[in-house]
């Protein structure tokens, strides 16, 4: 008996002791991928750089400014209450076939960011771009290692740390007191390399990581040194330099000047420094004043002028758009409300907006399919008082059923929610349509009457088809037309049949399956993934696609950061574990970086 008794003892400890290592293990993979391993900043203090010492570099930090801001406006205070749950609550049972089939797909999809990787490692390390079909490399957006900083984020999710460890050690060596380039554009610049630096900074906590934000920072604030503090969007780094008096443009992109809220909010709340929250506060405060002064109330023109902060416009002919040049300002007006836990401001924002875009420039497109819930957004131009709907579908207006689905659970509003499945869907029945199953980047859809669906009319097509011809090409007909371009039915025109590489569709795709947790998502997921990686695989990494409505093509030889950055993250995360950058912890910048919420139902504060 006490032999039996004693077994009983050891065989009861050992049990314990592997349960409790069990445990561990799982809380240390969990801490890798939801919690930063470094030491936050202490509350009360602000965490600048030291000066540098290098006197053949120039110090950014140290630069005066000549329209010193007095007054910083300072983070709100978050509401103090959890927000809205915006992820599914996945149920963690799941067949064994279902499981290994989606460890499968999420095994494919980090080989070919491996092998992606690999091709920039060996051909254009510390370049922006490898050219995937040649092997050379390109310097587009400063020469600061485009890939290198875009991509760190996705090495840390796939747990590719090897890989990642190698390129932190690089940062270093990125040197942002000089570029070969004559301009930086400053948009690009903040959601390539800042938004990199932030995004590896909160998940891994590597504080290198962070000082390199800071120094990067220190270079763009200098393009807000402007005597109405707006930013120059195409600026010249080396007038800055020389300490040249600045001006904003009165012609900018919307998006270039309203999308950089979220980079520079989420440095101040990690570095306790206002001046970073204060720079885009401005901009926003002046948005928020004037967006029912346009010809189009709620929403915004997609040029605007900085320079005597006209954010609107009374001149006919102006253009309004959730797409190409507007796209991620409003984007990213939920998506502050959730990274500072809350903001009247944000909310007010995004539904002003929302309610013009949803009253004027959603619409159904006629489709040959049967039973296709499809809704698309249209530019909208204002002439003589008179709104028309441009029924042009683009690529980069993908995003945007992501973005009603994630507002619509973040403001507990079912409609959106339901809108963003429609405009995910046309995104979608896009790609599935096209011979190479890849959408292109611009195309003519034919609108059905406002708001109604329409039935599938040959005739009508066609007629479409002919309408948008060039005048100089109407001696052509719409089937030789569409023979010639290989038009799928419903597109009426192919006005950029190109693919970039681009992820807003599966970007939608995935925020969609994160909020409703429809797991057929999953395997439209999986076919769009299979269409992209036959239609761009080259010799050494993926190429983006000249004709996706022609198979046989020719390739580009370019392959941009957001492939690694964004399209390939997203594939990946769609058939991870949900739990991994949940939607309720982090809030993606436009270039797919997770910035982690200060509300984050796993903690991690300011």
């Amino acid at each position: 008996m006490a032999a039996m008794f004693s077994f009983n003892r050891i065989g009861t400890s050992i049990f314990i002791f592997t349960i409790l290592f069990i445990v561990l293990l799982h809380f240390r993979t969990f801490r890798t991928q939801h919690q930063p391993a470094g030491t936050s900043i202490p509350a009360g203090s602000i965490y600048r750089l030291p000066p540098k010492t290098d006197p053949n570099k120039f110090d950014w930090a140290r630069r005066e400014q000549r329209y010193a801001v007095q007054h910083f406006t300072t983070l709100p205070a978050p509401s103090g209450q959890h927000l809205p749950q915006v992820q599914y609550a996945f149920n963690k049972t799941e067949s064994r076939t279902a499981e290994r089939e989606r460890k499968q797909r999420l095994a494919q999809v980090k080989l070919t960011m491996a092998r992606s990787w690999a091709a920039y490692r060996k051909h254009a390390w510390l370049s922006d771009e490898v050219m995937p079909i040649t092997g050379g490399k390109k310097n587009n957006f400063g020469g600061w290692a485009a890939t290198l900083v875009d991509s760190l984020d996705t090495l840390w999710v796939m747990d590719m740390k090897k890989e990642f460890a190698e390129a932190v050690d690089s940062v270093v060596q990125i040197d942002f007191s000089t570029t070969s380039q004559e301009t930086v554009n400053v948009f690009e610049t903040t959601i390539r390399y800042l938004g990199g630096f932030l995004s590896a900074y909160d998940l891994s906590g590597d504080k290198r990581l962070l000082d390199k934000s800071l120094e990067l920072a220190d270079m763009l604030y200098a393009a807000f040194d402007t005597p109405n503090r707006m930013p120059i969007s195409r600026w010249d780094f080396h007038a800055a330099i020389r300490g040249e008096e600045q001006f904003p443009s009165d012609h900018v992109v919307l998006s270039e000047v309203g999308s950089l809220t979220l980079e520079f909010t989420r440095l101040s709340q990690i570095t306790h420094d206002p001046k970073w929250y204060d720079a885009v506060a401005r901009i926003m405060d002046v948005l928020q004043a004037q967006q029912y002064k346009s010809l189009l109330p709620g929403l915004w023109p997609t040029i605007v002028n900085s320079r005597d902060m006209e954010f609107f416009s009374q001149d006919s002919g102006q253009v309004y758009s959730l797409a190409a040049l507007s796209d991620s300002l409003y984007e990213y007006l939920p998506k502050m409300y959730a990274l500072l836990g809350g903001s009247t401001q944000y909310a007010q924002m995004y539904f002003g907006a929302m309610d013009a875009i949803i009253q004027y420039s959603l619409f159904r497109p006629m489709v040959k399919e049967k039973d296709q819930n499809i809704l698309i957004t249209g530019a909208l131009r204002v002439e003589g008082g008179e709104i028309t709907v441009q029924p042009e579908l683009q690529h980069l207006v993908c995003f945007a059923g992501g973005m009603f689905a994630l507002a619509g659970k973040l403001f507990s509003n079912d409609t959106h929610v339901e809108i963003g499945s429609q405009l995910t869907n046309g995104c979608v029945w896009a790609y599935g349509i096209s011979p190479t199953g890849i959408m292109p980047e611009k195309s003519n859809v034919v609108a059905c009457a406002r708001g109604q669906p329409c039935e599938w009319d040959e005739s009508r097509w066609h007629q479409a088809v002919y309408n948008d011809l060039p005048f100089d090409n109407r001696n052509t007909n719409a089937t030789e037309t569409i023979r010639r371009q290989r038009l799928p039915a419903g597109i009426s025109a192919v006005n950029d049949p190109k693919y970039l590489l681009r992820p807003e569709a599966i970007e939608s795709v995935f925020i969609m399956y994160r909020t409703t947790g429809d797991r057929a998502l999953q395997d439209t997921a999986w076919k769009m993934f299979r269409s992209v990686y036959a239609h761009t695989r080259t010799d050494i990494a993926h190429a983006a696609i000249v004709d996706v409505y022609n198979k046989t093509a020719p390739k580009d030889d370019s392959m941009e950061s957001f492939w690694t950055a964004e399209t390939l993250k997203y594939y990946y995360l769609i058939f991870s574990e949900p739990d991994v950058i949940s939607l309720d912890d982090f809030v993606f910048n436009t270039e797919a970086h997770p910035l982690r919420r200060i509300d984050s139902i796993r903690g991690g504060g300011w």
